[in-house]
C-alpha cells in the first residue's frame, strides 16, 4: 500500500519530535517535514502537496483552524487535529477533520487515525477512478457523462436497461427510480422526466434514453413522448377521433396518430 503523505504542524517543538518519531515507526506514512506554525503549514502544504497533515489547534497567530480555511480546496489535504484540549471535538468535525486526537497520544489512538485517513484516501481514489472512466467513455461515445452512468447501473445489475437514473442540475443530483417515471417527453437535446407529480430535467435525447429503457414497459405514444404502461389506468376515444392515455398522476396524454394503433394493441393485449 502507498504511504500517506503528512506534514506535522505544532508549535511545541517536542510535540512535533515525539509526534515524527512514532510516525516514523509507521509503514503507512511518509513524513514530508514538520512546521512550527500557520504560516509554514500553508507554505508547506502548497509546495509539497502533503494528503494528510497532524494539526495542532492553539497556536500563536494563527490557530489550526484558521489554517484549514485558508487551505486552497483543489489541494488541501485530510486534517487530523491533534491536541491537549477536548473543547474543539465539534468544531473540528463541523470543517469535516478525518479525526480528533488528545495529547498525550496514545499509539493505539494514533494508528486509528492513520487508518481512517487511509480508508478516506481510498475511498476519493475510487470515486475519481470512476469518474475519469465515465469522463473517458462520454468523451469516445459522444454521450453524456449521465448516459454512461446509467448505462453503468443497469449493467451493474445484470440488465441491459436501467433501472434508475442520474439526473444533474448543478450542484445537485437527483436519482430517479426507473419504476417510479410516470412518461418522458423530449425538449430539443433535454428529456423532461415526470415522476410523482414532479418534473426532472435530464440532458439526454429521445434515441439515447429509449435505448436505456425498456420497450415492454416505456410505449412511445408521440415521437418526443414516452409513457410507463404500468403507470396507464385507462384510455378514451374523442369524438373527433383522438386517443388518450390517463395515467395515475396528471392530466390525460394524447396518442399521435402515428402510434395510436399500436398502443391500442398494446392495450388489448394485456
Amino acid at each position: 500500500m502507498k504511504p500517506l503523505t503528512a506534514l506535522i504542524v505544532d508549535d511545541e517543538s517536542l510535540a512535533r519530535k515525539g509526534l515524527a518519531l512514532r510516525l516514523q515507526d509507521m509503514e503507512t506514512v511518509q513524513l514530508l517535514g514538520q512546521c512550527s506554525n500557520g504560516i509554514e503549514a500553508l507554505d508547506a502544504i502548497s509546495e509539497y502537496s502533503p494528503e494528510l497533515i497532524f494539526l495542532d489547534i492553539q497556536m500563536p497567530g494563527m490557530d489550526g483552524f484558521e489554517v484549514v480555511r485558508r487551505m486552497q480546496a483543489d489541494n488541501a489535504p485530510m486534517v487530523v487535529f491533534v491536541t491537549a484540549f477536548d473543547d474543539y471535538a465539534v468544531d473540528a468535525f463541523e470543517v469535516h477533520a478525518v479525526d480528533y486526537v488528545l495529547k498525550p497520544i496514545e499509539n493505539d489512538r494514533l494508528a486509528q487515525a492513520v487508518e481512517r485517513a487511509l480508508a478516506l484516501r481510498e475511498q476519493r481514489d475510487s470515486v475519481q477512478s470512476k469518474q475519469n472512466l465515465v469522463a473517458m467513455m462520454a468523451d469516445m461515445t459522444g454521450n453524456s457523462a449521465q448516459v454512461i452512468e446509467s448505462m453503468a447501473a443497469a449493467t451493474e445489475g445484470g440488465s441491459r436497461y436501467a433501472d434508475r437514473l442520474t439526473i444533474k442540475d448543478g450542484a445537485n443530483i437527483t436519482v430517479v427510480k426507473v419504476a417510479d417515471i410516470d412518461w418522458v417527453d423530449a425538449a430539443g437535446d433535454y428529456m423532461c422526466i415526470h415522476v410523482k407529480g414532479e418534473t426532472h430535467i435530464m440532458r439526454i435525447t429521445m434515441k439515447q434514453l429509449t435505448e436505456m429503457l425498456n420497450p415492454g414497459v416505456f410505449l412511445r405514444i408521440h415521437r418526443s413522448t414516452l409513457v410507463n404502461a404500468n403507470m396507464i389506468t385507462g384510455a378514451q376515444t374523442l369524438a373527433n377521433g383522438e386517443y388518450l392515455l390517463n395515467l395515475r398522476e396528471g392530466a390525460p396524454l394524447k396518442v399521435s396518430r402515428g402510434h395510436k394503433e399500436a398502443v391500442k394493441r398494446y392495450l388489448q393485449g394485456l
